[in-house]
């Protein structure tokens, strides 16, 4: 039983009152990022400047995309940031005019050289809430064809095919560590035993 001092989901009235924004500042800005920094009032006076990394206001999709029921595309990318290749899930921004199904799905074809019939929302993620205006759509895309789009990557993407069941087992790999694709996997793979669940349980 809960401390009666300590707050509940459904109790939003103990949560503290969100600070105040006394003032914006635009820090740095490059092609990619843009730093703001945030001078802030929390409720109990405590003023504090936070710098973060504004967002580019346009949505971003990852995709997890299964060509049978057992199996997830990956793509094998190099990373700047880590200045080595990684092993991630197909993901990219939302074109103008575009919907969230529509991009995944040029996504997926621009990566992975395939186009799905079907594709359904997952999850929303973001990454490091504290430092990052970043919010991602995750989405499951089944029924698989063989279609490729040119992308803009620099190279060619290398595509590999995995158990989502052998999870484990990538992230032992050290090449295998982006939290969104992890996210996304574990996600993905509770979605789909318990829709194999619900199926067998229909079959008793």
């Amino acid at each position: 039983m809960p401390h009666p001092d300590t707050p509940t989901s459904n109790d939003a009235s103990r949560y503290p009152v969100k600070p105040r924004i006394l003032g914006r500042e635009s820090v740095a800005r490059s092609q990619l990022f843009h730093v703001e920094a945030l001078d802030l009032r929390f409720s109990n006076g405590a003023e504090r400047r936070f710098e973060r990394l504004s967002g580019s206001g346009r949505p971003a999709v990852m995709i997890v995309a299964m060509p049978d029921p057992e199996h997830v595309l990956m793509i094998r990318e190099y990373a700047a940031g880590f200045e080595e290749y990684t092993l991630t899930l197909p993901k990219g921004l939302v074109d103008p005019g575009e919907d969230l199904v529509t991009a995944a799905n040029r996504e997926l074809m621009e990566e992975c050289g395939f186009g799905a019939r079907r594709i359904e929302p997952l999850v929303e993620l973001s990454m490091a809430p504290n430092y990052m205006h970043h919010r991602i759509q995750v989405l499951m895309a089944t029924d698989l064809y063989p279609k490729r789009l040119p992308g803009d990557e620099p190279e060619p993407l290398i595509v590999e095919t995995h158990a989502i069941e052998e999870l484990p087992a990538l992230l032992l790999r050290e090449d295998f560590h982006e939290a969104r694709a992890i996210a996304a996997l574990f996600i993905a793979r509770d979605k789909l035993r318990d829709e194999r669940r619900r199926d067998a349980s229909d079959l008793i």
